[in-house]
């Protein structure tokens, strides 16, 4: 999901510690190396095995755990697993599996459990014999988690006991024991059940978010058809059940929900040298492109080699249909890759053994594997060659709308080659508009993209010209969403925005060019405001993604009311704020400023409350779940009427009315 992150926003700053006295040689002896016990170096670089200690990180303590529960129904044992948001803050995962043993291990003499639970590498999935397919690849997912808690407690149900142990910050509190007084939520026959609570020393928040905790259940419930997942929120009083029989071919249909599809989804499933590859690919009639991959559930979000040999598969399988038919003739340049994502949503299933993964870190963010590339890439093209031919009128309705995206682009090419020929690329003229600032780096520069000639000029006049630029825009810009990328050069709001930005636009961008590390939209705080922002972020999120996935994109938060009481004024930017002050001020003489427009604010009152980097307040744009973003841009910005109709009836009363 798209979201607005708060943030106190500086600008150009450094902040150096010097040495109090120049190291030397001797300094450095064999007292210097630090060799760090047990599960000290989870908690001395957390980032290191979680990627993160935000909230992204803080999901990541559930997986660790839940997904060795799936690890048990992949292999075969588990069919029930139950994820709880406590009200407490806690977390519980039980699962119906084997259990995790807990007899005295022969080479550590203690349980098996407290071994797992407290060293790092230590785990079923170095064994073959334990799980031929796992999503843990190190072994390291439980006892991250135990490390990162103030409390967890493992309960594991085998042979009619129930053994427990509990733990603080990674530290058991007593040997590994039998209770006759379990607390795990559910009596099954055997299993394990986990309840930990993060270490709020650790974490910027520990406020868990149902919405990404259950997207993430619903995405493991489609990878494993069969499993019954149970989400409850104890705060909502709410359980949901997931359960999908027919498994990614489902998740396909799901993310096409809101869209004109052309065709049945079509799925391939096969299995080489002990890798199973598996797809699910169905074309709409829209631009964008929604591709996840997965690795033995393993949310790959950053690719890797089973993508890419899904794409060149692609490529080739429509390119070898499109000759077939005479739509390509002889000596002409063939379909590209890029003609092949639109209106594109597919799936890239890869299951294979734990001992042959190749993963790019603890996070597993990118499949390095480089013969699984050749894997998929047979299974994709010989599947599509095979159903090109037994679908005929589908391969057509496929081939139609790429031969469209082709047309498309060979029709921009130009007019996104003069566009950045003249401006991004070569470094020459900038916009007329734009009055940039004086630093060239672009770590500490900012681009203020303001709505409004007279806004524009206010912010131009109160702005630091040292690090700020300001590119004044005037009115509604072209709805994205509904455009294809020549129409988009071709407006010159826009191609003054391309050109500004410096990282060009298509298959020419190219991040390392971007000119500023903060843009910030900056438009009146009234109806006609918020949807030049929404116009704004659709370009963003569609055609300039890394600056979205790379936090560089803001929106700038304007005051809402000057307040005036005895000579001194307030700046407050809510209708709670606006009440304390008076009520802070009560019975003294006071008059209320509404702020309409940026227009309203001279340069002096724009720059002390919108643009001053010590005062202002910004909302900082991220995507955490890109299929759910993905979802809502093309429900509320796209072609099809009756889900954006649903969207507003359903959410009219919680709408903030600006009357």
């Amino acid at each position: 999901m798209l979201k607005y992150k708060c943030t106190l926003a500086a600008a150009g700053g450094r902040l150096m510690l010097m040495p109090k006295k120049s190291p030397t040689t001797s300094d450095y002896t064999a007292a210097s190396i630090q060799v760090l016990e047990g599960l000290e170096p989870v908690r001395k670089r957390p980032g290191m095995y979680i990627g993160s200690t935000d909230q992204k990180g803080l999901h990541h303590l559930i997986w660790e755990i839940a997904d060795n529960s799936v690890d048990e129904a992949l292999a075969g044992f588990a069919k029930h697993i139950w994820v709880t948001l406590h009200k407490n803050g806690h977390v519980s995962i039980q699962d119906d599996g084997r259990g995790i043993p807990v007899d005295i291990h022969p080479k550590a003499k203690v349980s098996a459990l407290e071994l797992t639970m407290t060293k790092l590498h230590a785990g079923g999935k170095f064994s073959e014999s334990a799980y031929k397919v796992s999503g843990g690849l190190h072994g390291v997912g439980a006892s991250v988690t135990n490390a990162l808690s103030d409390y967890m407690r493992v309960e594991v149900r085998r042979d009619n006991k129930v053994y427990f142990q509990e733990y603080e910050k990674g530290i058991p509190k007593k040997p590994v024991e039998i209770t006759k007084s379990p607390k795990s939520l559910l009596m099954t026959s055997a299993g394990t059940f986990t309840t930990f609570h993060p270490d709020p020393s650790m974490f910027t928040t520990i406020e868990f978010d149902p919405k990404t905790i259950e997207g993430s259940i619903r995405n493991r419930a489609y990878l494993i058809a069969g499993l019954h997942f149970y989400f409850t929120n104890e705060l909502t009083g709410i359980t949901k059940q997931f359960y999908f029989e027919s498994g990614i071919k489902s998740l396909v249909v799901h993310m096409n929900r809101d869209k004109k599809t052309l065709h049945p989804p079509i799925h391939l499933k096969k299995t080489i040298d002990h890798t199973e590859v598996e797809t699910a690919i169905q074309y709409n009639d829209g631009f964008a492109e929604n591709v996840e991959s997965f690795v033995n559930v393993i949310d790959t979000v950053d690719g890797g080699t089973h993508v890419t040999g899904f794409r060149m598969a692609l490529t080739r399988a429509i390119n070898d249909y499109a000759k077939k038919l005479g739509a390509l003739k002889d000596g002409e340049n063939g379909l590209t890759g890029e003609d092949m994502r639109e209106g594109l949503t597919a799936i890239v299933y890869v299951k294979m053994p734990t001992q042959t993964i190749q993963f790019e870190s603890q996070t597993k963010a990118k499949l390095n594997n480089p013969e699984v590339q050749g894997f998929v890439n047979t299974v994709v093209k010989e599947g599509l060659d095979t159903y090109f031919e037994e679908n005929p009128s589908d391969a057509k309705r496929i081939m139609e709308k790429v031969m469209l995206a082709a047309r498309a682009r060979l029709a921009a090419r130009a007019a996104k080659d003069a566009v950045l020929r003249k401006g991004a690329l070569d470094g020459m003229t900038l916009p007329g508009k734009l009055a940039d600032c004086q630093s060239r780096n672009p770590e500490e520069s900012e681009l203020f993209v303001v709505e409004g000639d007279s806004a524009g000029g206010s912010a131009k006049n109160g702005r630091d010209r040292r690090f700020q630029a300001i590119l004044p825009l005037f009115g509604k810009v072209l709805n994205t969403e509904r455009a294809r990328i020549d129409q988009i050069v071709q407006s010159d709001k826009f191609k003054n925005l391309i050109v500004a930005v410096g990282a060009g636009i298509g298959e020419q961008l190219n991040y390392d060019k971007l000119r500023y590390h903060r843009i910030i939209i900056m438009a009146d705080a009234d109806v006609d405001g918020s949807h030049i922002k929404c116009l704004y972020i659709t370009f963003f999120y569609r055609h300039l993604r890394p600056i979205v996935e790379n936090g560089h994109l803001y929106i700038a938060m304007p005051p809402l009311y000057k307040v005036e009481i005895a000579k001194h004024s307030y700046y407050v930017f809510s209708d709670e704020e606006r009440d304390k002050i008076l009520a802070d001020h009560q019975g003294q003489k006071f008059s209320i400023q509404r702020y309409k427009g940026l227009g309203e604010m001279n340069a002096e009152e724009l720059w002390s409350t919108t643009m001053n980097p010590a005062k202002r307040l910004l909302k900082q744009i991220t995507i955490e779940d890109a299929a759910l973003a993905d979802h809502v841009f093309n429900m509320l910005m796209g072609d099809e009427v009756p889900p954006r109709k649903k969207f507003i009836t359903t959410h009219a009363k919680t709408a903030t009315l600006d009357i």
